[in-house]
């Protein structure tokens, strides 16, 4: 959420950074309603004054014994009451409009975050390996024969429908065994701590990491009012909600591995075939909490750890900076992980490591006490780190053979029990 004050300081500022992200004309409405705001709160402070007055003249009045002028002032102190009611309901009308409307802009983009309208603005910072050379054609993942056995899309359609997907053998132990090589990576190389959250969220956890109110298609509620979250960001960046920190206890840097559910609600007909997008799926996810100063310094760090993932399975990948236009809600800058996939001869999206700055503290109201000052908002952080089916995919088809089998990366083995592929019958040997 944008801070108030800082619009009405400088609202050519903020119209601008919005308008690189191709939208116009918001801050008018907003000083509007924040001005009908302010106007009603001093309406009513000065009636509340007003108010206090005539109370205390009326029992000087009552004292003296003026019955009419202590019944004019009593009839003040009543009209006055009346009034301060009024103004109040008003006064709270534009302050929830106004917050509402705050809610739902996007974060502004930091001034080094290029330009552009969509994906075609991004810009690629790296590229590391070298997509092999097939001399077969390769095969999407669910296209291979040693795969085939093990990723059942018809049985998971009759359970729940389509975008979902039953995992068996050796399949769902090479996925097994990349979660845990995650966890273990970032935790005993990367300094995360590992945490563990629940899927389902009140609704204040869901506003807090801007899921709500623009998000609410893509994600799932229960009929009591949960929400399943769509990644643990929304669990363990809210673990601060409310909070404030002592300076000396950041940076928070925590990893979970948990089930994840979005509805797509905004992708009907994009990868309907195979597991590239589904309703449940696993995620490792990173999340930093930190002084707003170093938030830079670590959204590099979160990128590097992303990136030690995709390099340890030996996977060839580029990592692009997101445009203006291709930015997500609540980010300052985003970096994405492209992972190569040679069954669709292209790059395709395995992390977003993002930094939001101080926009989901705000809504959150998590703070750090800054010494001989008043507490400031915190700085939060967010990525994959990796999304587990995609990078199973990328495994699978990155590492697949003539005959139909699949070639293993060497960081995988010690978590498979010294297993180095899946061979064409889907069996892991």
């Amino acid at each position: 959420m944008h801070d108030i004050r800082a619009i009405r300081e400088n609202p050519a500022a903020f119209e601008a950074a919005l308008d690189r992200r191709g939208l116009s004309g918001i801050s008018a409405t907003i000083l509007k309603l924040d001005e009908a705001r302010r106007s009603k709160i001093l309406a009513s402070e000065t009636a509340q004054a007003l108010q206090n007055a005539a109370s205390k003249e009326a029992g000087a009045a009552k004292g003296r014994g003026d019955e009419a002028e202590f019944n004019r002032l009593r009839s003040l102190v009543a009209e006055k009451k009346s009034e301060l009611t009024a103004l109040a309901a008003e006064a709270d009308q534009f302050d929830r409009e106004l917050r509402d409307l705050l809610m739902a802009i996007p974060n502004l983009p930091l001034d080094e975050v290029p330009d552009g309208a969509d994906e075609d603005g991004n810009v690629e910072i790296r590229r590391w390996g070298h997509p092999r050379n097939f001399n077969f054609q390769p095969r999407e993942h669910f296209d291979i024969p040693g795969v085939k056995p093990g990723m059942d899309f018809e049985t998971a359609a009759k359970l729940s429908g389509a975008r979902f997907v039953v995992l068996k053998g050796a399949v769902i132990r090479v996925h097994r065994a990349l979660s845990q090589f995650m966890l273990d990576t970032h935790i005993e190389e990367h300094g995360l701590q590992e945490t563990w959250t629940p899927v389902l969220v009140k609704e204040d956890a869901m506003y807090g990491t801007n899921q709500l109110p623009k998000f609410a298609e893509d994600s799932y509620q229960t009929t009591n009012g949960w929400w399943l979250i769509p990644t643990s960001e929304v669990t363990l960046t809210n673990t601060v909600a409310g909070d404030t920190l002592d300076e000396s206890t950041l940076p928070i840097r925590m990893t979970a591995h948990t089930q994840c559910f979005r509805s797509e609600a905004g992708s009907a007909g994009k990868d309907t075939s195979g597991m590239l997008r589904q309703h449940q799926f696993e995620k490792v996810e990173m999340v930093t909490i930190c002084t707003p100063d170093t938030a830079l310094a670590e959204h590099e760090r979160m990128t590097n750890c992303a990136q030690a993932i995709l390099e340890k399975l030996e996977i060839p990948y580029r990592t692009i900076v997101l445009c203006t236009g291709d930015m997500g809600f609540g980010a300052q800058k985003t970096h994405d992980l492209e992972a190569w996939l040679p069954g669709q001869n292209k790059y395709r999206e395995i992390s977003s490591v993002s930094t939001c700055g101080q926009f989901q503290a705000r809504r959150m109201n998590a703070r750090f006490k800054v010494p001989g000052g008043k507490p400031e908002f915190v700085a939060t952080l967010n990525g994959s780190g990796l999304a587990v089916g995609r990078c199973l995919i990328a495994v699978l088809e990155n590492g697949q053979q003539a005959d139909g089998s699949v070639d293993l990366p060497t960081a995988l083995h010690p978590y498979l029990r010294g297993k180095t592929k899946i061979n064409a019958s889907g069996v892991l040997e």
